[in-house]
Protein backbone atom coordinates (compact mmCIF):
# COMPACT_ATOMS: atom_id res chain seq x y z
CA UNK A 1 0.00 0.00 0.00
CA UNK A 2 1.31 3.28 -0.63
CA UNK A 3 2.74 5.32 1.70
CA UNK A 4 1.05 8.72 0.44
CA UNK A 5 -2.11 7.36 1.19
CA UNK A 6 -4.60 8.89 3.39
CA UNK A 7 -6.95 7.79 6.05
CA UNK A 8 -10.75 9.01 5.70
CA UNK A 9 -12.33 6.11 8.12
CA UNK A 10 -11.61 3.83 11.02
CA UNK A 11 -13.53 1.63 13.12
CA UNK A 12 -12.85 -0.80 15.89
CA UNK A 13 -14.71 -4.21 16.16
CA UNK A 14 -14.49 -7.46 18.15
CA UNK A 15 -12.34 -8.49 14.91
CA UNK A 16 -10.00 -5.73 14.70
CA UNK A 17 -10.33 -2.35 12.59
CA UNK A 18 -11.54 -1.40 9.14
CA UNK A 19 -9.90 1.20 7.69
CA UNK A 20 -10.70 3.20 4.18
CA UNK A 21 -8.16 5.41 2.56
CA UNK A 22 -7.64 7.97 -0.52
CA UNK A 23 -4.37 6.90 -2.69
CA UNK A 24 -4.63 9.50 -5.68
CA UNK A 25 -8.10 8.66 -7.75
CA UNK A 26 -8.32 4.77 -5.67
CA UNK A 27 -10.28 4.13 -2.47
CA UNK A 28 -8.91 1.60 -0.20
CA UNK A 29 -10.28 -0.75 2.01
CA UNK A 30 -8.35 -2.15 4.79
CA UNK A 31 -8.43 -4.56 7.91
CA UNK A 32 -4.65 -3.81 9.02
CA UNK A 33 -1.83 -1.45 8.93
CA UNK A 34 0.03 -3.24 5.87
CA UNK A 35 -3.57 -4.72 4.38
CA UNK A 36 -5.51 -3.95 0.85
CA UNK A 37 -8.36 -5.96 1.29
CA UNK A 38 -10.21 -4.22 -1.94
CA UNK A 39 -10.04 -0.79 -4.00
CA UNK A 40 -11.88 0.94 -6.30
CA UNK A 41 -11.72 3.73 -8.96
CA UNK A 42 -12.71 7.10 -6.93
CA UNK A 43 -14.08 8.36 -10.61
CA UNK A 44 -15.77 4.74 -10.83
CA UNK A 45 -16.63 2.11 -7.80
CA UNK A 46 -17.76 -0.26 -10.63
CA UNK A 47 -14.00 -0.53 -12.66
CA UNK A 48 -12.57 -3.52 -10.31
CA UNK A 49 -8.96 -2.89 -9.58
CA UNK A 50 -7.76 -6.03 -8.19
CA UNK A 51 -7.10 -8.73 -10.54
CA UNK A 52 -9.09 -11.82 -8.12
CA UNK A 53 -12.25 -9.84 -8.15
CA UNK A 54 -12.11 -9.52 -12.64
CA UNK A 55 -11.41 -13.31 -12.35
CA UNK A 56 -14.40 -13.99 -10.46
CA UNK A 57 -16.52 -12.62 -12.79
CA UNK A 58 -15.61 -15.14 -15.23
CA UNK A 59 -18.33 -17.28 -14.27
CA UNK A 60 -20.38 -15.01 -16.27
CA UNK A 61 -19.34 -16.89 -19.35
CA UNK A 62 -21.02 -20.32 -17.81
CA UNK A 63 -23.85 -19.13 -16.84
CA UNK A 64 -26.57 -15.93 -17.10
CA UNK A 65 -27.40 -15.80 -13.17
CA UNK A 66 -30.73 -13.82 -11.95
CA UNK A 67 -30.17 -14.39 -8.57
CA UNK A 68 -26.92 -13.88 -7.02
CA UNK A 69 -25.72 -14.91 -3.79
CA UNK A 70 -22.63 -13.00 -2.25
CA UNK A 71 -21.10 -14.34 1.04
CA UNK A 72 -18.58 -11.34 2.46
CA UNK A 73 -19.22 -7.96 0.92
CA UNK A 74 -15.61 -6.49 1.37
CA UNK A 75 -16.05 -3.09 -0.48
CA UNK A 76 -18.68 -4.16 -2.11
CA UNK A 77 -17.01 -3.13 -5.44
CA UNK A 78 -17.99 -6.93 -6.95
CA UNK A 79 -21.74 -6.22 -6.00
CA UNK A 80 -21.90 -2.53 -7.10
CA UNK A 81 -20.62 -3.85 -11.26
CA UNK A 82 -22.99 -6.54 -11.23
CA UNK A 83 -25.72 -4.07 -10.19
CA UNK A 84 -24.77 -1.99 -12.63
CA UNK A 85 -23.83 -3.96 -15.68
CA UNK A 86 -26.90 -6.35 -15.01
CA UNK A 87 -30.25 -4.51 -14.20
CA UNK A 88 -32.22 -7.57 -14.53
CA UNK A 89 -29.56 -9.73 -11.64
CA UNK A 90 -31.26 -9.68 -7.60
CA UNK A 91 -28.35 -9.67 -5.34
CA UNK A 92 -28.51 -10.82 -1.50
CA UNK A 93 -25.09 -10.45 -0.10
CA UNK A 94 -24.07 -11.50 3.66
CA UNK A 95 -21.25 -9.68 5.72
CA UNK A 96 -20.46 -10.36 9.43
CA UNK A 97 -19.12 -6.83 9.88
CA UNK A 98 -21.28 -3.75 10.61
CA UNK A 99 -18.73 -1.43 9.97
CA UNK A 100 -17.54 -2.85 7.00
CA UNK A 101 -21.27 -2.47 5.52
CA UNK A 102 -21.40 1.05 6.60
CA UNK A 103 -17.48 1.55 5.00
CA UNK A 104 -18.94 0.12 1.62
CA UNK A 105 -22.17 1.95 2.00
CA UNK A 106 -20.40 5.24 2.70
CA UNK A 107 -17.14 5.36 0.47
CA UNK A 108 -17.80 3.02 -1.67
CA UNK A 109 -20.99 4.06 -3.24
CA UNK A 110 -23.01 0.52 -1.99
CA UNK A 111 -26.52 0.90 -4.02
CA UNK A 112 -29.13 1.31 -1.62
CA UNK A 113 -31.82 -0.66 -3.81
CA UNK A 114 -34.59 -3.11 -3.52
CA UNK A 115 -32.02 -4.89 -6.16
CA UNK A 116 -29.46 -5.77 -3.25
CA UNK A 117 -30.63 -7.00 -0.29
CA UNK A 118 -28.05 -6.91 2.44
CA UNK A 119 -28.29 -9.23 5.74
CA UNK A 120 -25.66 -8.45 9.08
CA UNK A 121 -24.96 -12.10 9.65
CA UNK A 122 -22.31 -14.20 9.66
CA UNK A 123 -22.00 -16.64 6.67
CA UNK A 124 -22.64 -20.18 8.30
CA UNK A 125 -25.05 -18.59 10.30
CA UNK A 126 -27.11 -17.67 7.36
CA UNK A 127 -26.39 -21.06 5.22
CA UNK A 128 -27.76 -22.93 7.59
CA UNK A 129 -31.23 -20.71 7.68
CA UNK A 130 -34.09 -21.15 5.83
CA UNK A 131 -33.80 -21.31 2.21
CA UNK A 132 -35.86 -18.38 0.59
CA UNK A 133 -35.38 -19.82 -3.04
CA UNK A 134 -32.45 -20.90 -4.82
CA UNK A 135 -30.41 -18.56 -6.50
CA UNK A 136 -28.13 -19.13 -9.84
CA UNK A 137 -24.74 -18.41 -8.72
CA UNK A 138 -23.00 -17.85 -5.14
CA UNK A 139 -19.95 -15.65 -4.73
CA UNK A 140 -17.97 -16.69 -1.59
CA UNK A 141 -14.96 -14.40 -0.57
CA UNK A 142 -14.70 -14.22 3.30
CA UNK A 143 -11.45 -12.56 4.39
CA UNK A 144 -10.63 -10.92 7.51
CA UNK A 145 -7.24 -9.51 9.26
CA UNK A 146 -5.97 -12.94 8.88
CA UNK A 147 -6.47 -13.66 5.58
CA UNK A 148 -9.00 -16.40 4.36
CA UNK A 149 -11.73 -17.46 6.42
CA UNK A 150 -11.50 -21.38 6.26
CA UNK A 151 -15.06 -21.98 6.79
CA UNK A 152 -14.21 -21.54 3.22
CA UNK A 153 -12.81 -24.77 2.63
CA UNK A 154 -15.46 -26.61 5.25
CA UNK A 155 -17.12 -29.67 3.65
CA UNK A 156 -20.81 -28.60 5.81
CA UNK A 157 -19.77 -24.84 4.09
CA UNK A 158 -19.50 -26.53 0.63
CA UNK A 159 -22.73 -28.42 0.78
CA UNK A 160 -24.45 -25.20 2.11
CA UNK A 161 -23.17 -23.32 -0.33
CA UNK A 162 -24.30 -26.06 -2.83
CA UNK A 163 -28.34 -26.96 -0.93
CA UNK A 164 -28.72 -23.56 -1.97
CA UNK A 165 -28.31 -23.43 -5.45
CA UNK A 166 -30.23 -24.08 -8.51
CA UNK A 167 -29.81 -27.58 -10.28
CA UNK A 168 -27.53 -25.83 -12.52
CA UNK A 169 -26.45 -23.06 -10.38
CA UNK A 170 -22.58 -22.42 -9.73
CA UNK A 171 -20.25 -21.49 -6.75
CA UNK A 172 -17.08 -19.40 -7.04
CA UNK A 173 -14.65 -19.46 -3.87
CA UNK A 174 -11.57 -17.10 -3.66
CA UNK A 175 -9.17 -19.06 -2.43
CA UNK A 176 -5.25 -18.53 -1.82
CA UNK A 177 -2.64 -20.58 -3.99
CA UNK A 178 -1.82 -22.35 -1.12
CA UNK A 179 -4.77 -24.29 -0.81
CA UNK A 180 -3.70 -25.33 -4.67
CA UNK A 181 -2.40 -28.53 -3.25
CA UNK A 182 -5.45 -29.13 -0.85
CA UNK A 183 -8.42 -31.70 -0.84
CA UNK A 184 -10.58 -28.77 -1.73
CA UNK A 185 -11.18 -30.56 -5.54
CA UNK A 186 -11.72 -33.60 -4.38
CA UNK A 187 -14.68 -32.22 -1.54
CA UNK A 188 -15.98 -29.74 -4.40
CA UNK A 189 -16.53 -32.63 -6.42
CA UNK A 190 -19.11 -34.45 -3.94
CA UNK A 191 -21.68 -31.69 -4.99
CA UNK A 192 -20.33 -30.68 -8.18
CA UNK A 193 -19.89 -32.17 -11.68
CA UNK A 194 -18.04 -29.38 -13.38
CA UNK A 195 -15.04 -27.70 -11.59
CA UNK A 196 -12.58 -25.23 -13.26
CA UNK A 197 -9.93 -22.80 -11.90
CA UNK A 198 -7.51 -19.90 -12.30
CA UNK A 199 -4.71 -18.00 -10.84
CA UNK A 200 -4.24 -14.65 -10.42
CA UNK A 201 -0.92 -12.60 -10.26
CA UNK A 202 -1.40 -11.46 -6.46
CA UNK A 203 -1.37 -15.29 -4.97
CA UNK A 204 -5.44 -16.15 -5.62
CA UNK A 205 -6.65 -19.37 -6.76
CA UNK A 206 -10.36 -18.86 -7.72
CA UNK A 207 -12.32 -21.80 -8.17
CA UNK A 208 -15.62 -22.63 -10.27
CA UNK A 209 -17.73 -25.28 -9.46
CA UNK A 210 -20.85 -26.20 -11.55
CA UNK A 211 -23.73 -28.31 -10.63
CA UNK A 212 -24.30 -29.16 -14.26
CA UNK A 213 -21.57 -29.21 -17.17
CA UNK A 214 -20.98 -25.84 -18.93
CA UNK A 215 -20.73 -27.95 -22.55
CA UNK A 216 -20.14 -24.77 -24.63
CA UNK A 217 -17.21 -24.98 -27.02
CA UNK A 218 -14.05 -22.78 -26.33
CA UNK A 219 -15.04 -20.62 -29.25
CA UNK A 220 -18.48 -20.37 -27.98
CA UNK A 221 -17.13 -19.38 -24.94
CA UNK A 222 -14.43 -16.53 -26.23
CA UNK A 223 -17.54 -14.94 -27.89
CA UNK A 224 -19.29 -14.71 -24.68
CA UNK A 225 -16.04 -13.84 -23.23
CA UNK A 226 -15.92 -10.48 -25.92
CA UNK A 227 -19.63 -9.53 -25.11
CA UNK A 228 -18.59 -9.78 -21.46
CA UNK A 229 -15.63 -7.68 -21.28
CA UNK A 230 -17.68 -5.02 -23.38
CA UNK A 231 -20.46 -4.83 -21.08
CA UNK A 232 -18.34 -4.81 -17.95
CA UNK A 233 -15.47 -2.36 -19.36
CA UNK A 234 -12.67 -4.55 -18.49
CA UNK A 235 -10.67 -8.22 -19.72
CA UNK A 236 -11.24 -11.05 -18.54
CA UNK A 237 -9.15 -12.66 -20.72
CA UNK A 238 -5.93 -12.66 -18.52
CA UNK A 239 -8.18 -15.11 -16.37
CA UNK A 240 -9.82 -17.44 -19.05
CA UNK A 241 -6.12 -17.98 -20.38
CA UNK A 242 -5.36 -19.48 -17.03
CA UNK A 243 -8.32 -21.44 -17.01
CA UNK A 244 -7.92 -24.84 -15.89
CA UNK A 245 -10.46 -28.19 -15.72
CA UNK A 246 -10.79 -30.87 -13.46
CA UNK A 247 -13.24 -32.65 -15.24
Amino acid sequence: MSNAAREIFREYDQYGVVRVLDAGDRRILSFGDDDEQSSVLKSDSTALQHEYARAMLLVLAFTEPRRVLSLGLGAGGLNSCLHERFPDIKQQVVELRPAVITAAQRFFHLPRSRRLELHQMDASEFLGGPVAGRVDLVFSDIYGPEGMDRQQIDPLFLQRCAERLKSNGWLVLNCWREHEGSELINLLSGFFVDIRSCTTSEGNWVIYAGKEACTLSTAHLKRKLKDLEKRLGFSLNPSFKRLRSYL
